[in-house]
C-alpha cells in the first residue's frame, strides 16, 4: 500500500501544480524510487491511492510494468492513511502487507531494506514492524527522532530525543483494521496501540535515508546524493 494521496502542503508552491509523489530528486520521482525498491524486492502488486492531482499520478503510472499497479481512487474524499487502508482491505488479503510513504527513500543501501524487514517478521510476536533510520546522520530530519528500541527490537515511545526516526515503510497485519467502521482515520494510533502491547517492532535500515518533506529538502537531498557519489 503506497500512500500517494496527500496534499503535500509543506512542499508548496511546488505541489500546487505537481503532486508530491511526482517531485523529482536527482532525476527520479519520489514515487518511482519507492516502487522501484518494491519491484527489486519481488513485490508483485502495489496499491497506490490518489487524491490531489490524481490524473497526473495515474498517467505517470501507466508506463510501469513492475510492480503491477492498482489505483485506489480517493478523489471524492481524502481518507487519511488508516482510511485508505480500510478501503482496500478486500484487496490485501489476510497476510501482512507493506505500507510506504512517498516522501523519503534510501540511497546506496548494500542490501534491500524491504527484504530485511520481511525476514525479521514474526507473526506470533508482531502486529506491525517498521523500518527505522538513525536520527543523526539521515538527511532532512528536522525533529528529535521518533522511537527507541529494546535489545529485542521492540519499539519504545518515550519523551525527549530519540535515536531513530520512522522511515515511512512498514509491515502490518490487516486484522488490526477489521473492526474499524470509520471512513476517515489516521494510521498512527494503531501503531501506538501495538507499541503499548509490546507488538510493534523496528528494524534499522541500511544506507543513507533521505527525507524530502519540504522544497528546501529537495536540494539538500540532491547535494547529499552527489556527495555520496550518486
Amino acid at each position: 500500500m503506497v500512500f500517494a494521496a496527500g496534499l503535500g502542503t509543506r512542499m508548496r508552491p511546488v505541489t500546487a501544480t505537481t503532486p508530491k509523489p511526482l517531485v523529482s530528486v536527482a532525476g527520479r520521482t519520489l514515487l518511482d524510487r519507492a516502487l522501484d525498491d518494491f519491484a527489486r524486492a519481488g513485490v508483485e502488486t502495489a496499491i497506490v491511492n490518489v487524491h490531489h492531482l490524481a490524473d497526473q499520478i495515474e498517467n505517470h503510472l501507466q508506463a510501469r510494468r513492475a510492480p503491477r499497479i492498482v489505483i485506489s481512487d480517493e478523489r471524492a474524499k481524502l481518507l487519511d492513511q488508516g482510511g485508505g487502508i480500510r478501503k482496500v482491505l478486500p484487496l490485501l488479503g489476510d497476510d501482512p502487507f507493506y505500507i510506504s510513504n512517498t516522501d523519503a527513500f534510501w540511497f546506496d543501501a548494500p542490501q534491500s531494506n524491504l527484504i530485511a524487514l520481511a525476514r525479521a517478521w514474526d507473526a506470533s510476536s508482531m502486529d506491525a514492524a517498521l523500518l527505522l533510520a538513525p536520527t543523526q546522520g539521515s538527511v532532512g530530519v528536522d525533529w528529535d527522532g521518533d522511537f527507541d528500541l529494546t535489545p529485542e527490537g521492540r519499539i519504545i515511545r518515550r519523551d525527549g530525543p530519540k535515536p531513530y526516526v520512522y522511515s515511512g515503510v512498514g509491515l502490518i497485519k490487516p486484522q488490526l483494521f477489521a473492526k474499524e467502521t470509520q471512513d476517515v482515520f489516521k494510521l498512527a494510533p494503531f501503531l501506538f496501540e501495538a507499541a503499548g502491547k509490546g507488538r510493534l517492532y523496528g528494524v534499522v535500515a541500511q544506507g543513507l535515508w533521505l527525507h524530502v518533506g519540504t522544497v528546501a529538502a529537495i536540494e539538500e537531498a540532491e547535494r547529499a546524493i552527489t556527495a555520496a557519489g550518486g
